[in-house]
């Protein structure tokens, strides 16, 4: 009996043993039918997605930038075929000896080997490595007939970056550069492309949006591990506007060759009624073009360390003493403050306030001399006596109104703004009070006093005009399908300068070239019939010691270059009717009136020669001649 109820006892606790599994076994189940069923019929959709993404690859594609062109249509940064050499580890059966073979046709220094190695060790087998770029056509061809002997060797085909022009052209259309960190923004993907390019300076980083375009996309099914099966759609994207200038090539390219005689000079030529840069150069120059290949770290030291800065574009970022060319800007402060223009002053050769005597260029003097004489002789001590009348404060409310001490806004990224100086600027700066000596030595534009040569220009246009001429480069932007975006020009706002009073300074300018005398008349116009008027400068970076004025020592020529004077000159043409105006600067070039006046001179007839309508007006203007005898 006792038997019996043990076994009886033993099959109770086995069947509910069995009972306690069988229903755990029960809900395993049915909550494993239960999630299959989740995950196969309410979110089928979303795994479906999930392994569509895992099998296809979006991958973005660079679109084409955008050309730079000049006002006729001329290309001046355009993109060309990069030929680059690409290395498949998985495909060549010895690296090493495919790299020692390729090496007999693509230069491969042991520097550059290592690269290469490095970055197919970090990269997947199958995954194509860079072995050299902007390779020839010749080059490219012995490596295509050597392709046996080269296993895991192939061509790939890209963009590069080409300026036609090259160093004329470098300063005002900059050049492209791999994405660094700066240029990173979080709202575009396409500056994470591999290889992608920007706008690093001049034009191209201006423009750099716009000339960029919209990136492509290209869908590619790949396998577990990565690797690409095949294509599946395409799209190219949208290319980048083309971007037109007001840039006259031609011009640019004169402007270049006559001023690369100098160690260091730039120069303006713009369109005056419209404010158009015609041309805009700086020397001594670079090749953008090595800059948009990929730049040698050794080059970049050599251009670094060249105390001539060829990287400095010097007609929109230099700054420097405008000399006697700012001497419009104090005439007009003075006629503005009730000076008239036969105001006379007698000139000994120096002008003495207290016990300090300020010395004219001119050693012993030019006499007597009303405003027009005082620009035609360009006479230190008339302006010492015009800024000493009207002070500082109302030289700078003038040179501000012609487009001085502050940047013009052209479309350029750098723009330097220069100095005017006031005299709650030199409080606010200096922390020293305003000395009547150092107004006479502005008068002249010397001290503090610094303009850059894109606003002498600008001053001089607005001279011309009597209008608020404003400077630009960039005219339309052009899409792909033809759609575009025109800059319309200005109209120019009147200065509110009476004609009368910039009649004056007009009839000035115009006795400095064509009125015998003039400290520029031997720079009067010799190929074509019509005037250029103008104002030379020399900006003193040394002063002249009494003891050397004393042994007749008046300027600074002889001197080591960086010693000299610079010499300046700004000038407009037709002189009667002016539609073109130039500055230029030549750094340490001695006097203004030898050195720089010769230069507008020559750049100013080439433009006039080359206006149709200005052309049909010099030859009735021969003919007009002739007729009258």
């Amino acid at each position: 009996m006792a038997l019996l109820n043990e076994e009886h006892g033993r099959f109770k606790t086995f069947s509910r043993r069995t009972l306690l599994l069988g229903g755990s076994q029960v809900l395993l189940l049915a909550g494993l039918a239960g999630r299959l069923y989740h995950l196969q019929i309410v979110e089928n959709e979303r795994y479906a997605t999930l392994a569509e993404e895992n099998r296809v690859s979006l991958r973005l594609l660079a679109p084409p930038r955008g050309r730079i062109l000049d006002r006729y249509g001329g290309p001046v940064a355009v993109n060309e075929h990069n030929y680059r050499v690409m290395l498949v580890a998985e495909q060549a059966t010895d690296i090493e000896r495919t790299l020692e073979r390729l090496s007999r046709i693509v230069a491969i220094d042991e520097t550059e080997k290592q690269r290469i190695l490095d970055n197919l060790r970090s990269k997947r087998p199958f995954v194509p490595v860079k072995v050299a770029e902007n390779l020839s056509w010749e080059t490219v061809g012995r490596i295509e007939v050597n392709a046996p002997k080269l296993p895991g060797v192939n061509i790939d085909v890209g963009q590069t970056r080409a300026y036609p022009h090259g160093p004329p052209l470098a300063h005002v259309l900059g050049y492209v550069g791999a994405v660094d960190k700066q240029d990173m923004r979080k709202d575009d993907p396409l500056l994470e492309v591999p290889g992608f390019f920007v706008g690093k300076t001049g034009l191209e980083k201006r423009y750099d949006t716009a000339l960029r375009g919209e990136a492509g996309t290209s869908q590619v099914e790949v396998n577990a591990v990565g690797r690409t099966i095949r294509e599946l759609d395409r799209d190219p994207g949208k290319p980048g506007n083309d971007l037109v200038t007001s840039l006259d090539t031609t011009l640019q390219q004169k402007a270049h060759d006559r001023i690369s005689a100098e160690r260091s000079a730039s120069t303006v030529i713009l369109d005056v009624p419209t404010g158009d840069v015609l041309a805009l150069a700086s020397t001594p120059s670079f090749d953008n073009n090595a800059f948009a290949l990929g730049i040698s770290e050794r080059r970049w030291r050599e251009l670094k360390r060249n105390p001539y800065d060829p990287l400095a574009d010097k007609a929109a970022m230099g700054v420097y003493n405008p000399g006697s060319t700012f001497k419009m800007v104090v005439a007009m402060a003075a006629m503005a403050n009730g000076i008239t223009p036969d105001h006379e002053v007698h000139c000994p050769g120096h002008y003495d306030l207290g016990n300090t005597r300020f010395h004219c260029w001119a050693q012993w003097g030019h006499g007597k001399l009303d405003m027009v004489g005082g620009f035609k002789h360009s006479c230190d001590v008339y302006f010492y006596d015009l800024a000493k009348r009207v002070g500082i404060d109302a030289i700078a409310e003038a040179a501000k109104r012609f487009g001085m001490g502050a940047p013009l806004g052209i479309d350029l990224p750098s723009e330097a703004g220069g100095t005017i100086p006031t005299k709650a600027w030199k409080n606010r700066t200096k922390g020293e009070p305003w000395h009547l000596g150092e107004t006479l030595v502005c008068g002249i534009g010397q001290g503090y006093v610094l303009t850059t040569p894109l606003q002498l220009a600008v001053m001089t246009a607005r001279i011309a005009t009597g209008r608020a001429v404003v400077p630009r480069i960039g005219r339309q932007l052009v899409a792909e399908k033809g759609e575009s975006e025109s800059f319309e020009p200005e109209i120019f706002e009147d200065l509110g300068l009476r004609d009368e009073r910039l009649d004056v300074l007009r009839a000035g300018m115009d006795a400095v070239v064509n009125s015998p005398g003039g400290t520029a008349d031997r720079s009067q116009f010799r190929d074509v019939d019509a005037d250029m008027a103008g104002k030379t400068g020399t900006s003193q970076v040394r002063r002249i010691s009494a003891q050397e004025r004393r042994e007749g020592v008046t300027d600074n020529e002889d001197l080591p270059w960086r010693q000299r004077d610079h010499a300046l000159f700004v000038g407009y043409a037709p002189a009667k009717a002016p539609r073109y105006c130039a500055a230029t600067v030549v750094e340490h070039g001695g006097a203004g009136s030898k050195t720089a006046a010769p230069i507008v001179r020559d750049l100013l007839e080439a433009t006039l020669k080359r206006d149709p309508a200005t052309r049909n007006d010099l030859k009735l203007s021969r003919r007009t001649r002739r007729e009258t005898g």
